[in-house]
């Protein structure tokens, strides 16, 4: 059993680590998914105390996104916790997405970052910061971006 969890988390990150291959719409890549989580969890882990309300909101998204099994995605949360603790920068994952996402589906990873942020009802600096860099690094416009967060606002019950 450990061994079979070891050698998943080995193949991801190998994937990550290679150019993609594929056309969007193709079967998922672990590499994409991997590379949402990292995302994802980095918000989650911008605050010093990270909630179940996060947690539950990266789960929701990567469930949405991916369609996965309860069991694969907390392997992959997992995962993405320990590639987000060794990581330096967003670039491999950004480009990853980059490559294989349309700009509507980089649009969602950026609203999913904004409802992770917004689960525990309160948008820290550091949080804004990463959702900004991301934002950015995916070449999502800033109307893109400001849609996003109003809809993961309005999604949390927040707006007003």
């Amino acid at each position: 059993m450990l061994r079979t969890l070891k050698d998943f988390f080995n193949q991801l990150a190998r994937q990550l680590e290679e150019p993609a291959t594929g056309t969007p719409g193709s079967p998922p890549d672990h590499a994409l998914e991997l590379a949402t989580a990292v995302l994802l969890v980095d918000v989650m882990r911008a605050e010093p105390t990270m909630g179940d309300a996060e947690r539950d909101a990266v789960l929701l998204a990567l469930r949405r996104k991916f369609h996965l099994a309860d069991d694969e995605l907390a392997r992959l949360l997992d995962l993405a916790h320990e590639t987000a603790r060794a990581s330096h920068d967003y670039y491999r994952f950004t480009a990853a997405l980059n490559e294989r996402f349309s700009q509507a589906q980089k649009i969602q990873v950026v609203e999913a970052m904004w409802e992770v942020a917004y689960a525990d009802g309160t948008v820290t600096a550091l949080e804004n910061h990463i959702i900004s860099k991301v934002a950015g690094l995916l070449h999502v416009t800033h109307g893109e971006y400001i849609a996003a967060k109003l809809r993961a606002k309005e999604s949390a019950g927040l707006a007003g």
